[in-house]
């Protein structure tokens, strides 16, 4: 992984908007130089705007211009800021880039209940079988039952298989006396992992015209992401993945709270292949063919519109341009 002082830089594929997930790590300075990001360290480093997915700020001692967040909301960057606790406790969305915002938003209000029900039936669906690969890539031979739930998920889950999945799903992954509450370097890195998708998720569906808050299945008056976390729900499993990989690479050694290197590894999740139906692309850029195909639902479309990842294993998506 390049890096530049503190600062990780990780590649788009060439079919995407942008092309790169900037992580600062050490104290910086933030600042717009004409139409390129400067990141003033010992040295000082320039990345395009155009070029720039995400920006991650993981160090407290961190100062932000005026013009670099605004030129975050021209590009239609995701800006995350990080809390006391180091995870990522905010994202800064472009604010209406999509020119029939409204248009989008009202047709969001009124998708028909049976449409929302399906299409949650089918992001079920491609979460678990998700999971299912998971387990089968590492030899746990309870992979098999999971696909079998997959296939049982009826509209809108009717019987809550999402949930008896997961039952199977963390303890088989973790270990029996996993807990998804308690305090550990798993979950620690779980949420972390989460949080990047869940922002990537939202700022691809505000890109579209949509309101995150507004969900399919999520409808949480608490929530301002409940289409995000609908979203996000079949690309977990790919976090899952890393974190199930690292804890088990790094077996016999005790791990606390998260590094700088495990936090930039888990944004690079974002750069990971993932099929999809047209084809392989990285998570980010997938996230954003997902996002479109729930602009095509909410336009009149049914289920079979929406465009689902499948994880095939954590490949880094090699950049051909």
């Amino acid at each position: 992984m390049p890096t530049f002082l503190g600062t990780s830089f990780r590649h788009r594929p060439k079919h995407a908007v942008t092309w790169r997930s900037v992580v600062i790590g050490k104290p910086a300075k933030l600042r717009r130089e004409h139409f390129s990001l400067a990141i003033d360290q010992e040295q000082t480093a320039f990345v395009p705007f155009e070029d720039i997915a995400v920006i991650v700020l993981a160090h407290r001692e961190i100062t932000i211009t005026h013009p670099v967040l605004s030129a975050c909301g021209e590009y239609g960057i995701g800006l995350y800021s990080s809390g006391d606790n180091h995870q990522p406790n905010a994202v800064l969305l472009p604010f209406l880039q999509h020119s029939r915002a409204v248009r989008m938003q009202r047709l969001q209000l009124c998708i028909e209940k049976p449409v929302a029900k399906r299409a949650w039936m089918e992001i079920v669906k491609a979460k678990i079988a998700n999971q299912a690969f998971v387990l089968h890539a590492f030899g746990i031979d309870t992979s098999e039952r999971l696909q079998g739930y997959a296939k049982r998920v009826r509209s809108g889950d009717s019987e809550n298989i999402e949930a008896q999945a997961a039952a199977i799903y963390f303890p088989a992954l973790f270990g029996r006396g996993f807990v998804r509450a308690q305090e550990s370097w798993i979950n620690a890195a779980l949420d972390y992992g989460y949080a990047v998708m869940r922002g990537a998720c939202a700022r691809a569906l505000v890109a579209y015209g949509m309101l995150p808050s507004i969900g399919l299945f999520h409808d949480s008056e608490q929530n301002a992401f409940n289409l995000a976390d609908d979203l996000i729900e079949p690309y977990r499993p790919l976090v899952d993945f890393h974190v199930a990989r690292t804890a088990r690479e790094n077996m016999g050694a005790e791990l606390f709270d998260l590094t700088a290197k495990d936090k930039a590894a888990l944004v690079a999740l974002l750069n990971v292949d993932l099929a999809m139906p047209r084809g392989v692309m990285s998570a980010l850029a997938s996230i954003d063919q997902a996002a479109q195909s729930i602009q095509r639902l909410f336009d009149g479309g049914s289920e079979r519109v929406l465009e689902l990842p499948r994880v095939q294993g954590l490949m880094q998506h090699k950049d051909d341009r």
